[in-house]
């Protein structure tokens, strides 16, 4: 399967949980009046919403370089799932909030249905779980790829799209935990109270969630450097040239899933002949694209001898 199929693979599982959990929690949040299993209702509504953004994100960033974006639509992708962030602010975290303090002040929770409320819950808990793992495997998949860490690859990947997910339904799984619990000990105590406050808790979780998303795509959407790792391989790759006397400066910029350009300025030995500096350009070229696939771009720029700093 390829990258683009199990990036579309992994949100389309995600909205088909989520759909199904959304209608379970609605139709158990109205009989119940739970704050909490009516704020997991809108979570849900809300986290189906943006995985259709995250699926419009997918499908747009792969369409092909054209005339007036010659480097291609990659970065849509980070516009689309900024979108979400703020769905996932906005329809999950401050409807909750909202909902849990409007319960506190007129005294309402749980009104009694609780096996109705557990039996849904344990439901959505099996399929955001399900979608969670399924998040989870790519992430994996991609860490194995770029030799990271699965920890070190949720924050430094170029694709929003499994980060989103495995957010959200992790997430969606903390918030069931927190609705059970505060449904649970207002069973266990008789104070509703309880009810309400685990609906602020989750929206409090989901605005932490919405924010680290913004957080992450903005610095994508702004233009973000490639791995230090691939920068360093670069420059040392230049510097094994018998042509290069030194590499002054090397910029990179991801620009999509898995697409980099690179642009570098080099000195070169005095007097070379053009023709060897075009042949040495094209080797380069090709045997950076080879090292690293990723590079969709390369640019180099010659300059005078020792007219620069070298790049680290």
């Amino acid at each position: 399967m390829s990258n683009e199929d199990e990036s579309t693979l992994t949100v389309i599982v995600a909205i088909c949980a989520n759909t199904g959990i959304a209608i379970a929690k609605t139709v158990a949040g109205l009989v119940s009046g739970s704050a909490a299993m009516l704020s997991e209702a809108v979570h849900s509504f809300a986290d189906t919403s943006n995985q259709l953004l995250l699926l419009v994100a997918v499908k747009r960033s792969n369409k092909a370089a054209d005339e007036r974006h010659p480097f291609g639509y990659g970065r849509e992708r980070y516009f689309w799932t900024l979108l979400a962030a703020v769905g996932i602010f906005v329809g999950g975290g401050a409807f909750a909030v909202y909902h849990g303090i409007s319960q506190l002040v007129h005294g309402h929770g749980e009104d009694g249905h609780y096996a109705l409320t557990y039996t849904v819950l344990g439901i959505a808990f099996v399929l955001e779980s399900i979608s969670w793992l399924q998040a989870v495997r790519q992430l994996r998949a991609d860490a194995r790829r770029t030799q990271r860490r699965l920890r070190d690859e949720l924050w430094a990947t170029s694709d929003p799209a499994a980060t989103t997910v495995f957010l959200e339904d992790t997430g969606a799984i903390a918030g069931l935990l927190l609705a059970a619990l505060g449904i649970g000990i207002g069973q266990a105590t008789g104070q509703h109270f309880w009810d309400p406050i685990a609906s602020i808790c989750i929206g409090a979780l989901l605005a932490a969630i919405a924010y680290t998303l913004a957080r992450e795509n903005r610095s994508l959407i702004i233009g973000e450097s490639a791995d230090p790792r691939v920068r360093e391989s670069i420059v040392a790759l230049m510097r094994g040239y018998p042509e290069i006397t030194n590499v002054d400066e090397l910029l990179s910029m991801v620009i999509g899933r898995g697409q980099v350009l690179v642009a570098a300025r080099v000195d070169l030995e005095d007097e070379l002949p053009a023709a060897e500096v075009e042949a040495m350009a094209r080797r380069m070229e090709a045997e950076i694209r080879t090292q690293h696939p990723f590079v969709r771009h390369f640019f180099l720029d010659i300059t005078a001898d020792g007219a620069g700093t070298p790049a680290s």
